[in-house]
């Protein structure tokens, strides 16, 4: 996998770095340094750090200032605002996938690794514009591309674990705790798929995919929610 020139990234993230090296930084892994030891920067990792606090500095005091809801309810959106899915998802519709920097290895993987890789990347590329642009630039990027997602959160309750909802719906609807069922596994044991069913006693209302069994469960309520329209 060849990396797209960071200049486009640059574009797609609208904001002119004043030292590209940051950004160029933040969208190269660890494991990029092993196969390329002259490389002339280091990976990304202590960025993700630094960017990981901006994010959450940012979306916290955006609920607090904007919202008068209990702290358990911010703190749940918080979370929906800022998890792995939430940030791997981000950074694919902002194309981060074709400037990443990784090993021959982890460029094959396009499992669960990859979307955690997308997430790091997100909040590395959080960091080195804190770094380089200050903290207001830092701000309108996490506004724009994740503050924005906070309606969709809310409406469609995301900050709800999907499993919990589907359960509490399914008992409130129809008295029935629902059950999953594995449909299918394949792949290596490094990456696994699993396919998975979510059931109300022995009607299959819906499934999902995933690598790991609670991902699948997940996905799998997600779309059973879909499903019944609730």
């Amino acid at each position: 996998m060849v990396a797209k020139k960071i200049e486009e990234l640059e574009k797609k993230a609208k904001i002119k770095f004043k030292n590209p090296d940051l950004l160029q930084t933040a969208v190269t892994h660890r494991s990029y340094l092993n196969e390329h030891r002259s490389y002339h920067l280091e990976h990304n990792e202590r960025l993700e750090f630094l960017g990981d606090a901006v994010l959450e500095l940012v979306v916290t005091d955006y609920l607090y200032q904007n919202y008068p809801n209990p702290e358990g309810e911010l703190t749940n959106w918080r979370a929906a605002l800022v998890n792995k899915d939430m940030l791997s998802r981000v950074s694919r519709e902002l194309g981060v996938e074709d400037f990443l920097q990784m090993s021959r290895g982890e460029s094959k993987d396009t499992g669960r690794a990859r979307e955690y890789l997308l997430a790091n990347a997100f909040e590395a590329i959080i960091g080195a514009i804190y770094l380089d642009r200050g903290y207001d630039e830092a701000k309108k990027f996490i506004t724009e591309n994740i503050l924005s997602r906070l309606e969709e959160v809310i409406k469609s309750k995301l900050y709800i674990d999907p499993k919990s909802n589907f359960q509490e719906e399914a008992q409130a609807r129809a008295g029935i705790t629902p059950n999953y069922r594995v449909i299918s596994e394949s792949g290596p044991d490094h990456d696994k798929k699993f396919v998975v069913g979510v059931y109300l006693e022995d009607e299959e209302v819906a499934q999902g995919d995933g690598n790991s069994k609670q991902q699948a469960q997940r996905e799998a309520a997600k779309a059973g929610l879909e499903a019944k329209g609730w």
